[in-house]
């Protein structure tokens, strides 16, 4: 940079990894993948939990195998909507494990898939089934969490450890608060894992959740059963009266009132 010709504020890549400069990347974390999915017509998403570490050999491999295949029949149902596959696209983490076996599965199926893939100190990579226009890079979780709710029409969690856990409680908290004005479907797959791991029931007689609680989720354990309960679970507005940019979950105010696209 020369005294005579400063550089401009946001072509300064000094300035821009700064901590002052920080606002300006978390905007960027969501004007980046708003205008993608715009542009690729994106419009609403059935979203994909699960362990980065599990892998087909592995003692709990059939989940990466069944996960493979829910992804191609939830894709070869989008494809067939009036929309043809802009609409219920299959959405993962966009790394390894579950998260891989996802979007091969939308690619099996001839399908696009999106991946919302986070930068950690062990370089977890994006998997290369990942629509190229979809894949996009996080570095602030809570950007890359507000992406997988801004579009969900459901979640299908396979079994996972803590960010799964971290990504299923947050829905769930969103869910049960009904801070976003639009139901969601919020499956379980593999009633044996989470009946394991988790006491839900214990959590309502505890009284720390309502009964209702257990009614914001479901338990299913084959590919064909979870496809049933989100096709009977999700409705979907007439294919003329979306618009062409994402159909994003509006929030909910504590006045009551309706809120903006936040």
């Amino acid at each position: 940079m020369s005294p005579e010709r400063p550089l401009l504020a946001y072509h300064d890549p000094e300035f821009l990894g700064s901590d002052e400069a920080r606002p300006l990347r978390i905007i960027a974390e969501y004007l980046q993948p708003l205008r993608a999915f715009r542009e690729a017509r994106v419009s609403e998403t059935v979203v994909f939990f699960g362990s980065a570490r599990l892998r087909a050999e592995d003692p709990n491999g059939r989940y990466v195998t069944e996960a493979t295949e829910l992804a191609r029949l939830v894709t070869q149902w989008s494809l067939s909507l009036p929309e043809n596959g802009h609409r219920l696209v299959v959405c993962s983490g966009g790394g390894p494990g579950i998260m891989e076996a996802v979007n091969r599965g939308a690619t099996l199926a001839g399908g696009r898939s999106v991946g919302l893939n986070i930068g950690l100190p062990h370089e977890q990579r994006p998997n290369p089934y990942i629509t190229p226009e979809l894949s996009f890079q996080f570095h602030y979780f809570f950007m890359r969490k507000l992406w997988f709710a801004h579009l969900a029409r459901a979640l299908v969690v396979f079994p996972g450890g803590f960010g799964t856990f971290d990504e299923l409680f947050e829905m769930l908290t969103l869910a049960q608060t009904r801070k976003l004005d639009r139901s969601m479907i919020i499956l379980l797959y593999g009633s044996a894992f989470w009946q394991e791991v988790v006491n839900f029931e214990a959590l309502q007689r505890h009284g720390v959740i309502a009964a209702e609680d257990l009614e914001l989720f479901s338990f299913v354990d084959t590919p064909g059963e979870a496809l049933r309960r989100l096709q009977q679970g999700i409705t979907l507005e007439s294919a003329q009266s979306m618009p062409a940019r994402p159909a994003f979950a509006r929030s909910r105010h504590p006045n009551g009132e309706e809120g903006r696209e936040e």
